[in-house]
């Protein structure tokens, strides 16, 4: 464990701080994340954990003690976390159990280069208990445990704790789309592993790509699983991999468990009672007890059969079952609980958002009709009729023929160019506010080939036919028999891989995939925040493919869902089943409430310039321009926590805007929202190194200044924005501190060179470390003294340049002494004390600098700063020159830590 903690008094020592010091050690001491689980942040208060991989957004609060109920928001998140995740007992079983790894390849588009990264992922709160009470259950369902003691009773949903020893139903657990649901999946497998004797664990899914994709999820972390999972290539392979004496991990679609022949019965694989059935969504296929009577084509034969559940207990009839869904159980669905049982955890859509574990997800209505003719639309009615009438037709024949007769409408080419031009638009405005990528669903094949030639002929620069290229794919299989048109879309299950290896990196120049079923289920791009929707789909596949969108990514706030077809009526039945199902939390929100909070927000950053005219700006020339964006900085840092609040509500409509582009109210305001963004980008500029603003909040500053004339006019240097020559900064020359104290802008040049002394200091703190504390003590009471009104504008920056001076002469103390910079630094941690300098004088503490620079340098080797005996050894030499040459005997215990700690920061140097 490496935890760093921050002053929970210090408004500047935030989280965000804490873990870019974490991300500072692992630079400076690499060996001490050698052996390294986990890593915690920390403002004192507020507290998040992640792994050595993990961005900032990875790392999330444990909100849970005991699993069963959150702690208050008055708790704080450090004591919640030490007591819910550092105990003992959790900490090992995490160590042991919930961390696992996983390998990701990355091809450079102009270098051809691939790289391959690993991440180190642990289980957030809601997963570690889930699994655990998913274990037990299992234990229990499997007669081999007494039952579960935490159901999900603040759902009030009934619980797998109400089921009895041994009737082989684990239970369902329902975590929402993007909260992790595969890794907690690869978590319960590898505990259970370890839990019964040598279980056999079959992974049902019912598509061949989900297979596939969770597939490779399990494959990658065949570390924890202590097993090679295997996927069975068909019914004879499957049948291979279950008549084992145990173990085995197996991968297969459910239809392979269909008799071959026309048999009424599955053959018999295994009796044992350690077989675990994890089917992933579980309430889709997994169904179906009762016979029914099928009769062939010619009318007169007949057959009897089952559900794919019937046959499932057929070849393992005494396997205990589990269920992992995205999607709630209808309430009217008995099937699920027969199959399954009741729920072991709930993990809803409300509670992942409010955990950052997924983004909300937005709806905008685009539809795009075609106006079809009287007498077409009357002749497709008519054939559409002639087709299915007669009593031969079934029910199932005429959906068909409906279906056939909506995908021709949603596919006349008329229709299709209006949504070609519209995505095309709607996309690249997107693109502007938020970089990401984009999935556009399709009906047909044939439509998603013909969208693609309409696409590419509006822009011909996003086609190539090479895998490796383009910005836009269509991911689909076809046939022999499949026009020759949609042949050069066809792929492989390899080709499929590349292109989604290619569609995960935010870095590579693919932007936009065409589907029409593949990767609507169980497929991540944290990246993606648009879909386009332009097939009809309800319930569970509806539920499932907006979810695409809601993975948390940098400064992605929302994803956005844009309907082409009319989807509105089957989201709010989606939502009506997700709230009776005890879901809690809307599936998507309209983009309608982004747009308000944007223009709200909007109205509280032009209130802040009620006393400046900043309009003006937009009718400038180029010089004008320069100038007004220096009088707006200005105009901000007068005005009270002017800096804070303009940066705080500037960043807040920046990411309402990025969720509401390209609404007509976003587009009207895109200039000033530019200007805004300009203005808190230089404001940015002037946080001291390693300040409270993270990576992404600067990189959103500059990425999301859409007025590209803002950005050419208006980001320039701070040093030509401030109307002065840029310095050298480390001599901080006279004629330059002249020219600052002669600036009329006085807030804009104390901030400028609050940010030059700032990062001059923060430059000689490894040269020496006491004085550059002394600098730092300095700088800190001036700018207290000043935020205080105990300093005007004017004398603080009298100040700061006496500072600079002071800076400046220091430069030249190790000369005038005859120092080198090391024993000039050993001088001033010797010399920290008026006693000691009283004792032995300058030309004594002069030599006794140098001879220790000699010994500690002579006695230093790799890695000393995490070896203590070497450690140890360099504390007895310095103590005993130190008595050598007569140091107070009181002071010498600080004096050794004063050396030593700029020993450490030389270390690389004398290596």
């Amino acid at each position: 464990m490496v935890i760093e903690l921050k002053n929970p008094t210090d408004e500047n020592a935030t989280v965000q701080k804490a873990f870019t010091q974490l991300q500072n050690y692992k630079n400076a001491i690499p060996a001490l994340f050698h052996y390294n689980s986990i890593l915690v942040a920390s403002d004192g208060l507020d507290a998040k954990a992640g792994t050595i991989t993990s961005e900032f957004i990875r790392f999330a609060a444990w909100k849970s003690v005991d699993g069963e109920k959150e702690d208050s928001k008055t708790t704080p998140q450090i004591e919640t976390l030490i007591k819910g995740m550092l105990n003992k007992r959790v900490l090992l079983d995490l160590i042991r159990q919930f961390i696992v790894y996983e390998r990701s390849k990355r091809e450079d588009a102009k270098t051809g280069l691939t790289t391959i990264t690993t991440d180190k992922k642990i289980a957030a709160y809601h997963q570690y208990f889930a699994v655990n009470k998913a274990v037990e259950s299992t234990l229990r369902a499997a007669t081999i445990a007494e039952g579960v003691s935490e159901p999900p009773a603040s759902y009030g949903l009934p619980s797998v704790k109400t089921q009895p020893k041994g009737d082989c139903k684990a239970g369902v657990v329902w975590h929402t789309q993007g909260s992790g649901k595969s890794l907690s999946m690869v978590f319960y497998a590898g505990k259970i592993v370890l839990s019964l004797n040598n279980p056999t664990i079959i992974l049902l899914t019912d598509r061949n790509d989900l297979d596939g994709q969770l597939f490779d999820t399990f494959a990658n972390c065949k570390q924890l699983l202590r097993q090679d999972p295997v996927q069975a290539e068909n019914r004879d392979h499957l049948k291979c991999l279950l008549k084992v004496a145990g173990g085995g991990i197996v991968f297969t679609t459910i239809q392979k468990f269909f008799p071959q022949d026309g048999a009424e019965k599955y053959d018999l694989l295994s009796e044992r009672k350690n077989i675990i059935v994890i089917a992933d969504e579980a309430h889709r296929s997994q169904y179906g007890f009762s016979a029914k009577t099928v009769y062939g084509k010619d009318g007169e034969s007949a057959r009897i059969s089952y559900g794919f559940a019937k046959y499932l207990r057929d070849a393992v009839p005494n396997a205990s079952f589990i269920g992992f869904t995205g999607t709630p159980v209808e309430k009217e669905d008995a099937d699920t609980q027969r199959v399954f049982g009741n729920y072991i955890d709930v993990y809803d859509i409300s509670q992942a958002v409010e955990d950052e574990a997924t983004v909300k997800i937005y709806y905008e209505s685009r539809l795009v009709q075609v106006h079809l003719k009287p007498e077409e639309k009357e002749k497709m009615d008519e054939e559409t009729e002639a087709i299915t009438e007669g009593e031969e037709s079934t029910a199932t024949e005429k959906a068909k023929a409906k279906w056939a007769q909506l995908a021709a409408i949603v596919g006349h080419p008329d229709r299709l160019k209006k949504v070609a031009e519209d995505i095309v638009k709607h996309f690249e405005a997107r693109q502007e506010a938020l970089e990401g990528k984009g999935m556009i669903v399709c009906m047909s094949r044939k439509i998603a080939v013909e969208l693609y030639e309409e696409i590419i002929k509006l822009k011909p620069q996003w086609h190539d036919r090479d895998l490796r290229k383009g910005a836009v794919k269509v991911v689909m299989t076809s046939a022999s028999s499949d026009p020759e048109s949609w042949q050069k879309h066809h792929t492989s299950k390899e080709n499929r891989k590349e292109i989604s290896e290619r569609f995960k990196d935010p870095s590579d120049p693919l932007r936009l995939v065409i589907v029409r079923d593949m990767w609507l289920t169980g497929f991540d791009v944290p990246c993606l925040h648009t879909m386009y929707i332009d097939k009809a789909m309800r319930g569970h596949s509806l539920m499932q493919a907006i979810a695409r969108v809601n993975r948390i990514y940098k400064d992605k706030k929302g994803g956005l869902i844009v309907d082409y077809i009319g989807i509105a009526s089957d989201l709010k039945t989606a939502f009506i089943t997700y709230a009776s199902s005890g879901g809690k939390g809307a599936p998507t929100i309209d983009q309608k409430e982004a747009v308000a909070k944007m223009l709200e927000k909007y109205e509280v950053v032009v209130q802040m310039f009620d006393k400046f005219d900043y309009k003006k700006y937009f009718s400038a020339n180029t010089q004008e321009k320069l100038v007004l964006i220096l009088e707006a900085q200005e105009y901000v840092l007068g005005l009270a926590d002017g800096k804070t609040r303009f940066a705080r509500e500037v960043t807040l409509l920046s990411q309402a805007f990025a969720l509401s582009v390209p609404d007509p109210k976003a587009i009207e305001i895109r200039d000033e929202v530019g200007f805004f963004q300009a203005i808190k980008a230089r404001l940015v500029k002037f946080e001291p190194t390693g300040g409270g603003k993270s990576d992404t909040e600067i990189e959103t500053a500059i990425k999301q200044i859409v007025d590209r004339a803002v950005v050419s006019d208006g980001i320039v240097d701070i040093f030509d924005a401030a109307g002065i020559k840029k310095p050298d900064i480390s001599i901080l020359s006279d004629e330059f501190l002249a020219e600052v104290r002669g600036m009329e802008r006085k807030n804009l040049a104390l901030e400028l060179l609050r940010k030059l002394l700032n990062d001059e200091i923060h430059s000689r703190t490894r040269k020496n470390h006491i004085l550059s504390k002394k600098l730092s003590e300095l700088l800190e009471n001036s700018i207290r003294k000043y935020q205080n009104n105990l300093l005007t504008t004017a004398q603080v920056i009298e100040e700061l340049i006496k500072m600079a001076r002071e800076i400046k002469d220091s430069d030249k103390r190790g000369e005038f002494m005859g120092l080198s910079e090391a024993e000039l630094a050993f001088y001033d941690a010797l010399a920290n004390n008026q006693s000691a300098k009283d004792v032995l004088g300058d030309d004594k503490l002069r030599e006794l600098s140098r001879v220790l620079v000699k010994k500690v340098k002579k006695n230093t080797s790799i890695d000393w700063t995490l070896k203590e005996s070497v450690q140890a050894k360099l504390r007895v030499i310095v103590k005993r020159t130190l008595r050598q040459f007569g140091y107070p005997p009181d002071l010498e215990l600080l004096a050794t830590e004063n050396v030593l700690k700029q020993a450490e920061l030389q270390a690389d140097e004398w290596q």
